[in-house]
């Protein structure tokens, strides 16, 4: 009896959950590895191009760095799939009627007893 490997089944999510956060440290490690990489061969590519080539590849790579960091330090991608943010109200408000009651309340005046003559 074969038994099937799992690497090829798909994994189906249940909710909108963000990537972990290992997963999404990785892609951003991969994006600058990418950005270096290309920069390392624009300076090999500007020693042996001709002149005019060549100053446009190491201004690319002189460049090149400062996007790389930008992209990499982007942080997390939003999900399509996210539900809405809640909005809670900032203080909950008295109704019409408990208002009305307070207004109705006698004074602390008026509740003083009578003085008899």
């Amino acid at each position: 009896m074969k038994t099937r490997s799992r690497k090829h089944e798909p994994v189906h999510s249940v909710t909108g959950v963000r990537d972990s956060l290992t997963a999404d440290i990785r892609a951003r490690q991969r994006r600058y590895v990418l950005f270096m990489g290309v920069r390392t061969l624009c300076f090999l590519a500007a020693v042996v191009t001709p002149s005019p080539w060549r100053w446009m590849l190491l201004g690319v790579a002189v460049v090149l760095p400062h996007i790389a960091v930008i992209v990499a330090n982007g942080g997390r991608e939003p999900t399509r799939d996210a539900p809405p943010p809640v909005s809670l109200p900032l203080r909950t408000q008295l109704s019409s009627e408990v208002d009305r009651t307070v207004r109705r309340r006698p004074s602390s005046r008026s509740e003083e007893a009578p003085t008899t003559p």
